[in-house]
């Protein structure tokens, strides 16, 4: 079975984009953001046209005469593809082929077709499949080619060949196996990703005595190139909407005595697919799990207010919207329009100002994460046995700063100034023979 339905590969084919504005709705003209992923996704954009209107039309969302219109400029720029910056209905779909005589997808085939071909781990693969899956399976049409059109006596001989064991009788249409086999297939992409999501939460609760930071933002806000500039990560990056799928962890010391476990995720869109949302649920735990989320702002991009307000709305849904946020205005160099920046400086006065690209702003950056991660400072005295490496280590590395440390026989004592972050922490590592003063 193949990961991808071949029509929604529209690489290297030539794309009309159509949006479908609703009259009173606020989203204004996002042609260029669909732009921006039909080129992602690696089509040729010929054409751009947008409709304002009061409703969908329930049948093909967008009238006759504008259906018409469309099919009137596919003709005349040979396009392969119509993608609508909307999402549409099976019907919609059906419809709208038979008045534009193309194929049609809508935004959130378009998005899992980016995804489809960025994912590079099992995971990202499994992840990617099972959300197409749950998004297609209302669509399902002929999705396989290896399946002839009934299934039933006579229907084939081989093992998995149409006729087969469980196949063979009375007779079953194409359409049916393929959602059986759908179903099926979602059921053991559930169950491996399940697996992949315990180890995830295993992992993640390993780090349980460390600070950890989450990089979060709009896709293309350069969370991966702040993650390469404050750790030397070497994190692949591209000028160019989801250039990378999978979470990645690096060790961080903002200063000296403080270390920060700092991760990056996967860029948001507005209105990604739920399906997908859903499917990346081991992937976004790092941002669930992490005691201080950074949401990377690209200052220079258009329409940076709404891709501010569609962060926070995939971070409330996923779980994060209480979480302690640090806003970041990045690419701050790039910045030709200063109204918007200064909007937003007045929006978030706590905001710091950044460029990760000529290291603007960083060592602010670092200040400001190693103060949190150590929050109230404590003066502390501690005792512990001379063989807990673990501990040891701990108050070396983990955001403590020495005073001073002696060894008494079998133990060893610390004066340490602890921030109440780092308390906390070795509140889980703490036994029963270690000693804790406050002075």
């Amino acid at each position: 079975m193949e990961n991808t339905r071949e029509w929604l590969k529209i690489r290297k084919e030539r794309a009309i984009l159509m949006g479908a504005v609703i009259k009173g709705s606020d989203d204004g003209d996002n042609l260029e953001e669909l732009t921006a992923l039909a080129e992602s996704a690696g089509a040729i954009v010929v054409d751009r046209f947008q409709q304002k209107m009061a409703t969908p039309h329930p049948v093909r969302y967008i009238g006759k005469g504008k259906a018409e219109m469309l099919a009137e400029r596919v003709e005349k720029y040979n396009a392969d593809v119509v993608i609508f910056d909307n999402d549409l209905s099976p019907r919609q779909i059906r419809e709208l082929e038979k008045v534009i005589n193309t194929k049609v997808i809508d935004r959130s085939e378009l998005i899992l077709d980016i995804f489809a071909s960025r994912a590079q781990t099992t995971q990202a693969k499994l992840q990617v499949e099972l959300a197409q899956l749950e998004y297609t399976y209302p669509r399902l049409t002929k999705m396989w080619s290896h399946l002839d059109s009934v299934a039933g006596a006579g229907g084939g001989t081989g093992a998995g060949a149409v006729g087969a064991i469980g196949t063979r009788g009375t007779g079953e249409k194409q359409l049916e196996i393929d959602r059986r086999l759908s179903k099926d297939r979602v059921s053991e992409l559930k169950a491996k990703l399940s697996v992949i999501d315990k180890r995830k939460v295993r992992e993640i609760s390993s780090r349980e005595a460390v600070f950890k930071a989450c990089l979060v933002g709009y896709t293309n806000a350069g969370k991966s190139t702040v993650l390469n500039a404050l750790t030397g990560a070497g994190v692949y990056v591209e000028d160019k909407l989801f250039a990378t799928l999978d979470t990645k962890t690096k060790k961080w010391k903002p200063e000296s005595s403080v270390a920060v476990l700092l991760s990056d995720t996967v860029g948001f869109v507005r209105d990604i697919p739920h399906h997908l949302v859903a499917s990346f649920k081991a992937t976004l735990e790092e941002a669930v799990n992490a005691d201080l989320l950074i949401h990377v702002i690209d200052v220079a991009s258009e329409g940076v207010l709404k891709k501010v307000e569609s962060v926070k709305k995939v971070l409330k849904e996923i779980g994060c919207g209480k979480k302690d946020v640090l806003c970041v205005f990045n690419k701050v160099d790039a910045v030709k329009n200063l109204e918007p920046l200064e909007m937003l400086q007045t929006m978030f006065p706590d905001a710091l100002t950044i460029s990760a690209k000529t290291g603007y702003g960083l060592d602010e950056l670092a200040r400001t994460v190693a103060e949190k991660c150590k929050g109230l400072q404590m003066h502390l005295k501690i005792t512990v046995g001379a063989r807990d490496g673990k501990l040891q280590s701990f108050l070396r590395s983990m955001g403590s700063s020495i005073i001073d440390e002696q060894y008494d026989g079998d133990k060893v004592i610390f004066e340490v100034k602890i921030g109440e972050e780092q308390f906390i922490r070795l509140q889980t590592l703490k036994k029963e023979d270690i000693e804790i003063e406050h002075i």
